[in-house]
């Protein structure tokens, strides 16, 4: 009996041992990003106010400067928790601009809760699991979250308009894509299509959002909605009400190639995106 008890647990030990390793295995961050981290949520301390908004957007400016990398996410052969900081997109900086913001909210600075709310974040219902977990798609990357609790959508209630559109570009340019070689993942990158099909996203037409910029708040995320076939959203950042109280665009910049708060307020700046026809708005929650 007594045998058998030691080799339970001794199984139990070694299972726990494996499990440790194979997440180790899902997470790619380098020593100067675990470094990174650890600055950050020294430099951090204290910026926790009640309007949560404020907290987003003082982290956010932190990264001021921060060099603009695309496809910071498409990392070796097989999907994992890419931890970047020293390098952002503009769909990365949002997330950990969020998740740094989150774990404040929790009154935590450890790693491993950092990289827990990046996965909750980042991928289809808090998981991840293999290249299709991940939420590519921006409008499903807010309804998703919002499911979660983290973020609400509030584009309908700042003037916004529902627009039915096949969103398809990763499925139909599939050559873009080197995970989508895989035929597993192209696969399930053709289901989440199929059901972003039998949904319709709300979005600010371009030419309202002057009018309701007073309804967008400091550290609102906002996505920038286009006329492209098969997308809808090009590019993402946070909202700032500035000194010249109007609402400017916090964003790893494809302009600049850096993080930078926009020079134009929002509505002024998107008039100079080819093919915007408007704005998604996300508050966190």
């Amino acid at each position: 009996m007594q045998f058998k008890t030691m080799k339970n647990i001794t199984a139990s030990f070694f299972f726990l041992i494996f499990s440790a390793i194979c997440f180790a295995q899902q997470i790619t961050c380098s020593p100067a990003d675990k470094e990174a981290f650890e600055n950050k949520t020294i430099e951090i301390d204290g910026f926790l106010e009640n309007d949560f908004g404020k907290t987003i957007v003082a982290i956010g400016k932190t990264f001021i400067g921060t060099p603009y990398v695309a496809k910071t996410l498409e990392i070796g052969k097989t999907e994992s928790l890419v931890i970047n900081l020293h390098g952002l997109d503009c769909t990365t900086f949002v997330e950990n601009v969020l998740a740094f913001g989150l774990l404040l909210k929790e009154g935590k600075s450890n790693f491993n809760s950092f990289t827990k709310l990046l996965e909750t974040i980042r991928y289809k219902n808090g998981t991840l699991d293999g290249y299709g977990s991940r939420l590519h798609y921006f409008s499903e990357w807010i309804e998703n979250n919002q499911a979660k609790g983290l973020v609400k959508n509030i584009t309908n209630e700042i003037g916004g308009t529902e627009l039915k559109k096949d969103i398809n570009f990763m499925g139909t340019h599939r050559e873009l894509y080197p995970f989508l070689k895989d035929d597993s993942n192209f696969e399930k990158i053709l289901a989440t299509e199929k059901e972003l099909a039998k949904r319709t996203f709300c979005y600010v037409p371009q030419d309202q959002i002057a009018a309701n910029e007073h309804l967008i708040q400091t550290g609102d995320i906002i996505a920038l909605a286009t006329s492209i076939n098969g997308l809808d959203v090009t590019h993402t950042g946070i909202a700032t009400r500035e000194k010249d109280g109007r609402i400017h665009l916090l964003h790893a910049s494809t302009g600049s190639m850096e993080v930078e708060v926009s020079k134009l307020p929002l509505a002024e700046y998107l008039k100079g995106i080819k093919k915007n026809i408007g704005i998604l708005v996300a508050r966190p929650l």
